[in-house]
């Protein structure tokens, strides 16, 4: 077993963590984030763990240290890094955990590194529909799994029928759609869990006319998004009720900048990097927006993109 001492810079965790000596992944200590997330800002992971496989991933928690924290990453893309960085064990996981293949009909089990463009994809090739919503969401299985991810009128938990996911302890733990108690956007996923897979359902299509609708869908998500830009995907929830765009531009935000932050003015439920912003400062504009939305309507916005790590 080696120990691993955490990089100067970087908040101390309560206790070591300890490893082994050799393993088949690719650990790498103070490791950058921001490249890793679509805002392109952030600080640095105490330690960056990207398994070999799932056994891999298995092996590394079970002799890590209980008391270091360990965060999943997929694509970034719902996602503030803050700026001091995030201290423990960040894992993320690779192309050999993103494999989609039929497991009977009209079934497909996707790995946690699965892009939502991947899986719909093998669902059309496989002839199954309903899934064609995951072609907008821009994240892995593991992430839209965890955050009951949707667009277009339908969302994780209409599809998924299971998931496997390694435990904090390194357990590998199957769990029914209902374990998971989705609402809104969330999800009751145990703690330190990694989602590694999940079985999804549709039912019976034509390739085409699955294709065509996931063209309309790419079409109308090109025309209404920033999608060329650094960005995070939709800032906040929508309140019952409402739309949260439409709050945000009622209380005046659209455009609105902090730093080199901005409120974007094609779609104003996205933040903008210009180029040169923290995310001290996407985050300082998320919460002005919020106040700003909350004196005009009474409506406090909830934070759909989710902010990890320490504040500089």
């Amino acid at each position: 077993m080696a120990e691993l001492a955490f990089p100067v810079g970087l908040a101390q965790v309560n206790a070591p963590a300890t490893v082994p000596d050799a393993t088949k992944g690719k650990l790498t200590a103070d490791a950058p984030l921001g490249p890793l997330v679509w805002f392109k800002t952030g600080g640095a992971a105490q330690w960056l763990f990207e398994p070999a496989d799932i056994e891999d991933l298995q092996s590394f928690l079970r002799s890590l240290d209980p008391a270091v924290p360990v965060m999943a990453l997929g694509l970034g893309s719902n996602l503030i890094i803050r700026d001091g960085g995030v201290p423990g064990v960040v894992v993320r996981l690779g192309k050999a955990c993103g494999k989609v293949q039929s497991v009977g009909p009209l079934m497909l089990k996707c790995g946690g590194g699965a892009s939502g463009i991947a899986v719909s994809s093998a669902a059309r090739d496989a002839g199954i529909a309903g899934l064609e919503f995951l072609r907008s969401i821009p994240g892995t299985v593991g992430g839209f799994v965890r955050m009951n991810g949707g667009a277009y009128g339908r969302e994780t938990k209409d599809i998924l029928a299971e998931c496997d996911v390694v435990l904090r302890s390194g357990e590998l733990v199957t769990l029914p759609v209902e374990a998971l108690n989705y609402t809104y956007r969330h999800s009751e996923l145990p703690e330190g869990a990694i989602v590694v897979s999940a079985t999804f359902r549709g039912e019976s299509g034509e390739p085409e006319a699955i294709q065509t609708e996931m063209d309309r869908i790419a079409a109308a998500r090109e025309e209404s998004q920033p999608l060329r830009s650094k960005t995070g995907g939709s800032t906040f929830k929508n309140p019952p009720g409402h739309k949260a765009w439409q709050l945000v531009d009622e209380a005046g935000c659209r455009g609105l900048k902090i730093g080199g932050a901005q409120v974007s003015e094609k779609h104003t439920n996205f933040l903008l990097n210009l180029g040169d912003a923290t995310s001290a400062d996407i985050e300082a504009l998320g919460e002005e927006v919020r106040r700003r939305v909350k004196d005009k309507s009474g409506i406090e916005l909830q934070w759909e993109i989710q902010r990890v790590g320490m504040k500089r």
